[in-house]
């Protein structure tokens, strides 16, 4: 099945797609994005890429309904019809946290559903319940660790899985491996990838980390305010508009790995 008709396999994630017409925020006077229009597949990994400033994250704020935005937001199903607002998962560069606080990963599941102490809740179901979500991005054994124990890497595929208890329809990334290590950006990236081949998930990344969005991502966008290109991520890469932004060394790099 071609993803790109924007049919969802199996029915299995209950969103079909999300289009986004006519977009723009403006903060203050500044405006930030203007004549915003894209069509997320479902299924799809797509990537927002552009310089420093070009109003990716704010455009991931205003799905999330952060930000106020003009235009419309449209979550579409499988017939063309419009599906309500969907389950949303989000993933931030970083979590403020204190490094010295005892809060476990487990306590920081707990707290984030509840607003009551989590010792009066961490019943033997939900335990059973984190580990599943753990399970899902292969980090269980990290249950019990202290929040402030965790590497950069290990920090992100809690919060991977943290934002995905619920499972969302729409899952958002912004610059979720800013800090990690090489080996920590590989290992959240396949996280990311076998998730959404298993589930079938709308999934939104902003990502700096151009050679991992050439290996990973089914679609890329160059945004600066304004959709500056869209699609397949080779197609993309050889864009004069991606090399003006980014520079040449990158259409280089991609001449010389030559075709799939």
């Amino acid at each position: 099945m071609n993803r790109h008709e924007c049919e969802c396999q199996n029915g299995c994630c209950g969103l079909c797609c999300t289009k986004i017409e006519n977009f723009g925020v403006t903060l203050g006077r500044n405006q930030i994005l203007k004549d915003v229009n894209l069509h997320i597949h479902c299924g799809e990994l797509t990537a927002l890429i552009g310089p420093n400033g070009a109003g990716k994250s704010t455009l991931l704020k205003a799905i999330l309904g952060e930000v106020s935005h003009t235009g419309e937001l449209k979550f579409m199903d499988a017939k063309g019809s419009r599906n309500g607002k969907p389950i949303v998962g989000y993933v931030p560069q970083s979590l403020n946290m204190d490094l010295s606080s005892p809060a476990s990963v487990f306590d920081l599941f707990i707290a984030s559903g509840s607003v009551m102490p989590a010792w009066l809740f961490a019943t033997k179901g939900m335990r059973k319940r984190v580990v599943e979500s753990l399970e899902r991005v292969n980090a269980s054994h990290l249950i019990d660790r202290r929040l402030g124990a965790l590497s950069g890497g290990e920090l992100q595929r809690v919060l991977l899985a943290l934002s995905l208890d619920p499972m969302p329809q729409l899952l958002l990334l912004d610059e979720p491996v800013s800090g990690i290590d090489q080996n920590g950006m590989e290992l959240f990236y396949n996280t990311v990838s076998e998730l959404r081949e298993n589930l079938d998930l709308t999934i939104i990344l902003v990502s700096h980390d151009l050679d991992l969005v050439l290996k990973y991502a089914d679609r890329v966008i160059l945004l600066n305010k304004t959709v500056l290109c869209n699609g397949a991520p080779k197609e993309v890469f050889r864009d004069e508009k991606l090399v003006r932004t980014f520079g040449m060394s990158w259409y280089k790099s991609l001449e010389q790995g030559g075709e799939d």
